[in-house]
């Protein structure tokens, strides 16, 4: 995981108030793609976090303020398996701001 990041992270959980259970960090490109991901984990910069409810609003809310500019949200279902993605990309590959959600 990039160092900067995860200062990012823990300055964001500080903020939050709260434990943050990750899902999901750093990813091998091999495993991101067999799952369909897109890239974002195997470059440390990206994070699933296990929160659902008030609580997902509330993060959502906080997490540009630390400077992470992509947001993806799975809320639906089992609410063990309902997470926030952060992550702090740009560029090309990665054209930032973004939200979006999960199937």
């Amino acid at each position: 995981m990039d160092p900067g990041f995860m200062r990012r992270l823990e300055d964001l959980r500080a903020d939050f108030g709260r434990a943050m259970p990750v899902n999901s960090g750093y990813r091998c490109p091999v495993h991101d793609a067999e799952i369909g991901g897109r890239g974002a984990h195997p470059t440390g910069h990206a994070v699933d976090v296990r929160v659902c409810g008030e609580d997902a609003y509330r993060l959502v809310a906080l997490a540009p303020r630390h400077g992470f500019t992509g947001l993806g949200l799975q809320q639906r279902g089992d609410m063990e398996r309902r997470f926030v993605h952060l992550d702090d990309l740009g560029g090309p590959n990665f054209p930032r701001p973004r939200v979006w959600t999960y199937p």
